[in-house]
């Protein structure tokens, strides 16, 4: 078993980073009712751990009795069907879906499969007389418009029988209809702090020696990312151990193909290249790395080697493309434009230096 699943808090008691939110779950569960539940903050900060906890806390150790399964529905959507399979995650109190995984279909995704879901109820209430299913939907924020207004009002129409529990990681992309509706949980990125207090009770777990030199530097490098720190302890320990002051932490493959990728648009800008980069930014889609991850690691990559005076503009169009691939279906067409205005504005700059 992976550390960052080993040593994952399971009560929200155990909860040390983020105990006052954990704190304030639990008197809300002793209140006898819970409201539906907006967690949102970035990825690796403990939103899915304090999650879990919650169940845990309202139904008890038999809310970790869970089945995956690939569930096909077949959906009415208009005047056809559709074919919808899902992934989902279950025990007898609550289902763990991500319905943005159906793409554009996702509203019929949440108008049918979701209301099929609320009107069953748990199958054995052990907890405090709990007459309600936990539905946790996840990406809620990359759900459409379309989608979110269906959620809306099937939040409205079965919340007697189910609570929706929403995890998303930016609350400004879920509709402020939706947004009203829930009990809203920020959950912070933890400190680098934070980060090193964990890999050192990872360690003493593991009886490691971890040198306090190679512990700052995996919290810097995973960016406040607990879940990414973790696995780069791990990754190091399968590296090289005993440990080293001066130990390297290893760079994920994709982010050494995103810095490769900024060589080459800083080396050529030409409409072959463009074409080339587009098949490697096709790659990086294709292997699950979200397009608003490559968008800022590429973003980050290219303003190491740019002038002062280019850093604003290209941080600007960055903006924008991101904004507009919230916007849009098609990721790799924001991706392309965002390369080809870098193209633009850094060819521009380079025949007004050199001529």
């Amino acid at each position: 078993m992976l550390w960052v699943d080993k040593y994952r808090p399971h009560t929200l008691d155990k909860m040390v980073i983020h105990m006052e939110e954990a704190q304030n779950l639990k008197n809300l569960v002793s209140t006898g009712d819970c409201p539906h539940l907006l967690f949102y903050g970035p990825s690796g900060s403990g939103k899915k751990t304090l999650i879990m906890a919650l169940l845990r806390e309202l139904y008890g150790p038999s809310a970790e009795r869970v089945k995956v399964e690939n569930k096909p529905w077949k959906i009415e959507a208009g005047s056809r069907k559709i074919e919808v399979e899902l992934t989902m995650v279950s025990s007898n109190f609550h289902v763990e879906m991500n319905p943005s995984d159906a793409g554009f279909q996702d509203r019929y995704v949440v108008q049918e499969v979701i209301k099929e879901m609320a009107k069953s109820r748990p199958l054995d209430i052990v907890s405090g007389n709990r007459k309600y299913k936990v539905l946790v939907l996840n990406e809620v924020d990359k759900l459409s418009k379309e989608a979110q207004h269906s959620l809306r009002r099937t939040m409205e129409k079965y919340s007697a029988s189910c609570r929706l529990i929403l995890c998303c990681n930016s609350a400004s992309k879920v509709i402020e209809a939706v947004r009203s509706r829930c009990l809203s949980v920020r959950i912070s990125a933890p400190s680098n702090e934070d980060v090193m207090s964990v890999l050192r009770h990872v360690a003493k777990k593991e009886n490691l020696v971890l040198p306090s030199s190679l512990a700052g530097r995996i919290a810097h490098h995973s960016n406040r990312n607990l879940r990414r720190a973790l696995l780069s302890f791990e990754a190091c320990k399968v590296q090289q151990y005993p440990f080293t002051e001066n130990q390297t932490v290893q760079t994920t493959d994709w982010e050494l193909y995103i810095a490769e990728i900024a060589g080459e648009i800083l080396s050529e800008q030409s409409p072959k290249r463009l074409f080339q980069i587009r098949q490697k930014l096709y790659e990086l889609l294709v292997n699950c790395i979200p397009p608003e991850v490559v968008l800022k690691r590429l973003m980050l990559e290219l303003m190491k080697k740019l002038d002062s005076e280019l850093k604003h503009e290209v941080c600007h169009w960055a903006a924008y493309y991101e904004h507009r691939m919230q916007q849009g279906q098609k990721a790799i067409f924001h991706l392309e434009a965002f390369v080809a205005k870098f193209m633009s504005i850094y060819k521009k700059f380079l025949i007004a230096m050199f001529g």
